[in-house]
């Protein structure tokens, strides 16, 4: 089994789309089997008192346009115990970079990399959070999770 979790500030916009993306790509793929894919946020923003915030409404609208649905996804704040449970750590720019490398310490085994590195770009994806482009972010997530899943 294959197990991916994509990482963001909050886990109610980017991560979450980046999930439900690559669930759709490796479903379409008939691949679904072989993958554990989830999502979290580095930060607890979003969580109150143990229960975390559904996917922020603009990000629901735009998975939606594209047929998708994240119905009962809640943010979930990372562990330090995730490192081990999980093959690739994927978080959307290089701050969450930096917030997994240091509530990581080492990235021994490389888990964690900016998902748009796989793409010809290091990019990092923007936050719509205070963009509003939620339409490009889509974009970015799904070059970058095409990207991904092509490397695997």
């Amino acid at each position: 089994m294959i197990k991916i979790m994509f990482v963001c500030h909050g886990n109610i916009c980017r991560s979450p789309m980046a999930e439900f993306i690559m669930k759709d790509l490796v479903r379409r793929a008939g691949r679904e089997r072989e993958f554990l894919i989830a999502s979290s946020a580095t930060s607890t923003e979003e969580i109150w008192n143990g229960i975390g915030n559904p996917v922020y409404p603009p990000a629901v609208r735009e998975l939606a346009r594209h047929g998708l649905s994240c119905e009962g996804k809640k943010a979930v704040q990372i562990k330090k115990r995730d490192y081990a449970e999980w093959d690739y750590i994927i978080c959307m720019d290089s701050k969450n970079l930096r917030n997994l490398q240091a509530l990581f310490g080492k990235d021994p085994d490389g888990k964690i990399k900016k998902l748009m590195s796989y793409t010809e770009s290091s990019a990092d994806v923007s936050d719509p959070w205070y963009t509003g482009d939620f339409e490009g972010v889509y974009n970015d997530i799904l070059l970058g999770c095409k990207a991904l899943l092509e490397k695997i």
